[in-house]
Protein backbone atom coordinates (compact mmCIF):
# COMPACT_ATOMS: atom_id res chain seq x y z
CA UNK A 1 0.00 0.00 0.00
CA UNK A 2 1.41 3.18 -0.92
CA UNK A 3 0.62 6.76 0.96
CA UNK A 4 0.55 9.57 -1.41
CA UNK A 5 2.27 12.26 0.64
CA UNK A 6 1.08 15.07 -1.69
CA UNK A 7 -2.23 14.20 -0.62
CA UNK A 8 -1.68 13.99 3.38
CA UNK A 9 0.30 17.38 2.95
CA UNK A 10 -3.06 18.94 1.58
CA UNK A 11 -5.20 17.49 4.14
CA UNK A 12 -3.17 18.32 6.63
CA UNK A 13 -2.68 22.18 5.30
CA UNK A 14 -6.56 22.39 5.10
CA UNK A 15 -7.43 21.15 8.66
CA UNK A 16 -5.39 23.66 9.93
CA UNK A 17 -6.25 26.62 7.23
CA UNK A 18 -9.85 26.04 8.29
CA UNK A 19 -11.03 27.44 11.41
CA UNK A 20 -13.95 25.90 13.16
CA UNK A 21 -17.32 27.97 12.55
CA UNK A 22 -17.17 29.05 16.16
CA UNK A 23 -14.08 30.59 16.29
CA UNK A 24 -14.06 32.05 12.60
CA UNK A 25 -17.34 33.92 13.83
CA UNK A 26 -15.79 35.12 17.08
CA UNK A 27 -12.85 36.41 14.89
CA UNK A 28 -14.93 38.15 12.85
CA UNK A 29 -16.58 39.70 15.65
CA UNK A 30 -13.79 41.01 17.74
CA UNK A 31 -12.14 42.31 14.03
CA UNK A 32 -15.63 44.39 13.73
CA UNK A 33 -15.54 45.70 17.57
CA UNK A 34 -12.14 46.31 16.89
CA UNK A 35 -13.45 49.50 15.08
CA UNK A 36 -14.88 50.97 18.42
CA UNK A 37 -11.68 50.77 20.43
CA UNK A 38 -10.42 53.94 19.58
CA UNK A 39 -13.41 55.76 21.79
CA UNK A 40 -15.05 52.81 23.68
CA UNK A 41 -11.34 51.55 25.07
CA UNK A 42 -9.62 48.23 24.63
CA UNK A 43 -12.51 45.48 25.08
CA UNK A 44 -14.69 48.01 25.20
CA UNK A 45 -13.38 49.12 28.61
CA UNK A 46 -13.28 53.29 28.54
CA UNK A 47 -11.07 55.22 30.22
CA UNK A 48 -12.19 58.60 29.18
CA UNK A 49 -15.82 60.12 28.72
CA UNK A 50 -17.13 57.50 26.35
CA UNK A 51 -19.81 54.98 27.96
CA UNK A 52 -17.93 51.44 28.59
CA UNK A 53 -19.69 49.11 26.44
CA UNK A 54 -18.02 45.51 27.56
CA UNK A 55 -20.35 43.80 29.55
CA UNK A 56 -23.77 45.61 28.56
CA UNK A 57 -26.37 43.00 27.49
CA UNK A 58 -26.12 42.19 24.04
CA UNK A 59 -29.83 43.50 23.44
CA UNK A 60 -29.05 46.69 24.78
CA UNK A 61 -25.98 47.19 22.51
CA UNK A 62 -27.85 46.16 19.40
CA UNK A 63 -31.07 48.59 20.34
CA UNK A 64 -29.14 51.38 20.82
CA UNK A 65 -26.54 50.97 17.50
CA UNK A 66 -30.46 49.90 15.69
CA UNK A 67 -31.60 53.90 17.45
CA UNK A 68 -28.50 55.23 16.15
CA UNK A 69 -28.32 53.62 12.58
CA UNK A 70 -32.09 55.30 11.91
CA UNK A 71 -31.21 58.39 13.42
CA UNK A 72 -34.16 58.25 16.85
CA UNK A 73 -31.03 58.62 18.73
CA UNK A 74 -28.90 62.41 18.84
CA UNK A 75 -24.76 61.69 19.12
CA UNK A 76 -21.50 63.08 17.61
CA UNK A 77 -20.39 60.30 15.61
CA UNK A 78 -22.21 57.28 16.38
CA UNK A 79 -24.58 57.54 14.21
CA UNK A 80 -22.33 58.19 11.30
CA UNK A 81 -20.65 54.32 12.48
CA UNK A 82 -23.97 52.63 12.86
CA UNK A 83 -24.80 53.33 9.28
CA UNK A 84 -21.65 51.71 8.33
CA UNK A 85 -22.88 48.29 9.86
CA UNK A 86 -25.83 45.75 8.51
CA UNK A 87 -27.84 44.38 11.27
CA UNK A 88 -25.66 41.28 10.84
CA UNK A 89 -22.28 42.94 11.88
CA UNK A 90 -24.17 45.07 14.81
CA UNK A 91 -25.56 41.59 16.33
CA UNK A 92 -22.02 40.26 15.87
CA UNK A 93 -20.68 43.08 17.44
CA UNK A 94 -22.92 43.12 20.48
CA UNK A 95 -22.72 39.54 21.21
CA UNK A 96 -18.72 40.14 21.18
CA UNK A 97 -18.47 43.21 23.51
CA UNK A 98 -21.47 41.83 25.54
CA UNK A 99 -18.80 38.53 26.51
CA UNK A 100 -15.98 40.78 27.61
CA UNK A 101 -15.34 41.95 31.39
CA UNK A 102 -16.13 45.43 32.89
Amino acid sequence: MSIDLSRVALLIGLSVAVAPPAQADDTAARSLAATCTGCHGTNGVSAGGIPTIAGVEKERIVALMKEFKDGKRAATVMQQHAKGYTDEQIDAIAGWFASQKR
